[in-house]
């Protein structure tokens, strides 16, 4: 498929059947290898030179607004696609590939009636894809909220013993608490676990001998347990951390771990649904914004057509994918077919040093109304 297309639209003299038949048959002599297809403008409402002069002002930043929304959502779709370990799915508009739904373009009459004033079909695209766009911040802002403390969670039951949640690490039977006895968790660092294991009896009076236990290591640091009488506790803490030993605020609750445990479960479940209804939302956006977008490259087409050949309308739009090597050569095939006394002052700024400004603001300006869409 390709994903770089040109819609060029160029004067016709005679018929535009007749046109069409010499482009086919030029692209086919000389540029075989490009993609040609007719690209279906209506007879839309002109309105006054004024309006469509004001229009024209609009017209790129309006196409970079859509356009840009476009890209949005499908760099979404890939990032959703790419964490659910979904296989990438061809985007379609109501089940048509994007690229077919451009090289066969219709317009909806129905959603955009063609007497309808060209900036009120502009405005209400406008309308419509920033409302979109409102939606998708709004739905993508809910989605990351839950990654991001689902994420938080994760790295405090992943992250260092120093720092993360410990109660996954730490059974009912490592804890000891009576009248008299508490337990208390040690986060020793690896190289000091012998100095650890010669001085814990020691840091303070009243330490169960022989009571510390080993019970998890990560890259960094291990987990010990020790058992002493309650009252020493906080001189032992002291004692422990001037020894560079970390003692760990931790109190054993059956009840708090299976709440965060529940906790944890609910937030999997939230992002996976969120995850799934986004991307589904995604899919029949994209197809709704790029519908959008093709209506507007229409409106585009036909606006700048009007303002460069003139009245009555009478102009061949079409759509091509030439591949790099190619463009210089459909380009002069299109300047040939554009039939311009000014072709030589419609040349490119590189070949001209510096020509005047195409109306849609693209790089290369051209003897006939050309700009590109690209879908990715």
């Amino acid at each position: 498929m390709a994903t770089r297309y040109w819609v060029v639209s160029l004067p016709v003299q005679g018929s535009a059947s007749s046109l069409w038949n010499r482009l086919q048959d030029q692209i086919s002599k000389h540029s075989f290898d490009t993609p040609l297809y007719r690209f279906n403008v209506p007879n839309l409402r002109v309105g006054t030179l004024d309006s469509l002069l004001s229009l024209s002002d609009d017209l790129l930043k309006s196409n970079s607004f859509v356009e840009g929304v476009t890209h949005k959502i499908r760099r979404q779709i890939e990032e959703l696609e790419r964490v659910s370990g979904v296989e990438s799915s061809s985007l379609t508009v109501d089940g048509v590939p994007v690229d077919s739904y451009l090289t066969r373009f219709v317009w909806d009459e129905a959603k955009y009636p063609t007497m309808s004033p060209l900036r009120e079909i502009v405005d209400g695209i406008h309308g419509q894809v920033a409302k979109i766009e409102d939606d998708l911040k709004v739905r993508v802002a809910e989605y990351n909220n839950v990654r991001s403390q689902l994420n938080a969670i994760n790295r405090k039951q992943s992250g260092s013993l120093a720092v993360r949640d410990l109660s996954n690490l730490v059974k009912p039977e490592d804890i000891i608490t009576s009248e008299h006895l508490v337990t208390l968790l040690a986060v020793i660092p690896k190289y000091s676990q012998k100095d650890w294991l010669s001085s814990y009896e020691t840091l303070t009076n009243y330490v169960v001998p022989r009571s510390s236990k080993l019970l998890f290591e990560d890259n960094e640091y291990a987990l010990y347990t020790v058992i002493l009488f309650a009252r020493v506790a906080d001189n032992f803490r002291t004692s422990a951390r001037e020894r560079g030993f970390q003692i760990r605020d931790f109190e054993y609750s059956p009840e708090a771990q299976e709440s965060r445990k529940q906790e944890l479960e609910k937030l999997v479940q939230d992002q996976e649904n969120l995850r799934s209804s986004l991307l589904q939302w995604c899919y029949t956006s994209y197809g709704e914004v790029f519908s959008s977008w093709m209506h507007f490259c229409a409106v585009r087409v036909f606006a700048e057509s009007i303002l460069r050949y003139g009245l009555p309308p009478s102009f061949l739009s079409c759509v091509l994918a030439p591949s790099t090597k190619s463009e210089k050569k459909v380009r002069s095939i299109l300047e040939g077919l554009s039939d311009s006394a000014n072709s030589t002052y419609w040349k490119s700024e590189d070949e001209v040093g510096g020509a005047m400004a195409g109306l849609a603001g693209d790089a290369d300006t051209h003897p006939y109304v050309s700009f590109t869409i690209n879908l990715v």
